[in-house]
């Protein structure tokens, strides 16, 4: 058994063709070599449930969509929130296996390393559950594309709501690795431009980190009127739940998650986590396209996990791929990531996720963002029934400013 597939989290499913099998008209199917597609991801860790099974059930519908134009395969691995075991999957991915594009990479430092990568082999990585905004910013290159979301977003979304609030002091519970230090960098930047004061900040060791007790006694000693925490997926309901135990909105204090998927509501139950503020840009249930999406990408998977942003972008950014790929020929794609990229962002984007949408110079793919509050119980109307609609931001006012980045791709 290799490396890959001992890593792999469904059976069989580290290198196996998925669009084979599919039912289609005689002669209906693309020929030639197929493109290689590597779903790289969290598959059971603390991630697992914002990627996962649905991630792979989001890659295979946008395969099947496209296989009238194009042959795709479909490998997964589970990089275990680990640069190093990243890095060395997708190495072999590149190196032996013959992958052209690298999708999902979750943990902002196996992104950034693996995007550095991608560059090296000339292929191409598209991040789509992954935050840090230097994807887009000092560690651009011209075969990444960042999807979905990015700490920048979050932190003018959520941070900035909550100081309009009145949330004007904060202290910071981070993830110690590259996506909690860029998220409360980020936010940290918009609280004091709105007037507020950061008092403290503790980092928590990841992974592995499950009791929070301890850094919430910190911030509530801290005084501070809002807790940010600067984490996700099992670390953020682990510190929402540990937090209600304490009893810290009989306090005052205020919690900000500034990244919490559907998902996480989820897992908490909307009787501690309603109330909740948070930042998206997919919610299955915006409109009829979301929910059709959200219905194709369910009927794949075995399981009650809502569809979150992360597979919706998993599903748009495949699918856009393999427009580009076909466009060009599989064997032009496959020879130049490069050039795959370039013909990514020259292409608007359109799809049932996220609807119209371009991407930038940068690497950045631009959409709305959308700020939510968790519903309460009674609010409720049936399953994953879980967010009201706040605002909405339009694309160039969620993601930083093309020339604030720092890209050395960006002419100023």
């Amino acid at each position: 058994m290799t490396e890959t597939s001992r890593r792999t989290v469904l059976a069989g499913a580290g290198a196996l063709p998925i669009a084979a099998g599919l039912a289609l008209p005689r002669g209906a199917r693309a020929q030639g070599a197929p493109m290689k597609i590597g779903l790289l991801s969290d598959m059971s860790g603390p991630y697992r449930d914002l990627n996962g099974p649905n991630s792979i059930a989001a890659a295979r519908v946008a395969i099947q969509e496209m296989a009238p134009r194009i042959n795709a395969e479909l490998l997964v691995a589970d990089h275990q929130n680990r640069p190093d075991v990243g890095v060395n999957i997708t190495r072999q991915w590149f190196d032996r296996d013959g992958v052209d594009m690298v999708l999902n990479l979750a943990a902002s430092s196996v992104a950034l390393a693996v995007s550095d990568l991608a560059r090296e082999r000339n292929k191409v990585a598209i991040a789509t559950s992954t935050a840090t905004s230097d994807l887009t910013g000092r560690a651009c290159n011209a075969n990444t594309i960042h999807w979905v979301y990015d700490t920048y977003m979050l932190a003018k979304s959520t941070g900035g709501a909550m100081v309009r609030a009145g949330g004007d002091t904060w202290f910071f519970i981070t993830a110690d690795y590259a996506f909690g230090h860029a998220l409360e960098r980020d936010t940290a930047n918009f609280v004091r431009n709105a007037g507020g004061r950061v008092v403290g900040a503790v980092r928590t060791p990841f992974p592995g980190t499950t009791d929070f007790s301890s850094f919430l006694l910190q911030a509530q000693a801290s005084r501070a009127k809002v807790i940010g925490l600067a984490n996700a997926g099992t670390d953020t309901t682990n510190c929402i739940k540990q937090a209600a135990e304490f009893g810290l909105a009989r306090r005052g204090i205020k919690l900000a998650s500034m990244l919490m998927f559907i998902s996480d509501v989820h897992a908490l139950g909307l009787e501690t986590a309603q109330g909740l503020v948070c930042s998206a840009s997919y919610y299955w249930d915006l409109n009829d396209r979301t929910r059709a999406i959200a219905r194709r990408i369910r009927a794949g998977v075995n399981n009650d996990t809502p569809v979150t942003m992360a597979h919706a972008g998993d599903y748009s950014a495949t699918l856009h791929y393999l427009k580009a790929a076909a466009e060009m020929g599989a064997a032009a794609a496959k020879a130049d990531g490069r050039a795959v990229v370039a013909r990514m962002k020259a292409m608007p984007t359109s799809d049932d996720a996220f609807g119209e949408g371009t991407i930038r110079a940068d690497g950045r793919k631009m959409h709305p963002a959308y700020l939510f509050e968790v519903k309460s119980p009674a609010e409720s109307r049936g399953q994953h029934d879980y967010y009201k609609l706040l605002q909405t931001s339009a694309a160039d006012d969620a993601f930083r400013p093309l020339a604030e980045g720092g890209c050395a791709m960006v002419r100023s």
